[in-house]
């Protein structure tokens, strides 16, 4: 399958009209996914794990993510690469979008 190319602006694709968390597939092949995910402000999402390496680029807002045992804060242009199956949480401290990949 062929992947056309695409292109759009995150901060617009934001959205938190249903509380907790939504997430909006950008991209995904049978190599690539791409997603758009946000969480309202107080949001928790508990301590798992990936079985494939993952990063986090945050668009909008601020929280707080737990990895490896420290506390990474996650404000607009902060980049995570997370390894598969390492622990991480996270927690919104306000309206919160970050790529997802």
């Amino acid at each position: 399958m062929t992947q056309k190319s695409f292109t759009t602006q995150l901060q617009e694709q934001a959205n938190y009209t249903k509380p907790g968390v939504s997430r909006k597939s950008l991209v995904k092949d049978e190599q690539v996914q791409f997603s758009l995910v946000c969480l309202t402000a107080d949001t928790e999402i508990p301590e798992h794990v990936a079985s494939r390496n993952i990063s986090v680029t945050v668009i909008e807002g601020r929280g707080v993510l737990t990895l490896e045992g420290r506390e990474i804060t996650l404000q607009p242009g902060v980049f995570v690469y997370i390894p598969a199956n390492i622990p991480h949480a996270l927690r919104a401290l306000e309206n919160l979008a970050f790529l997802h990949t």
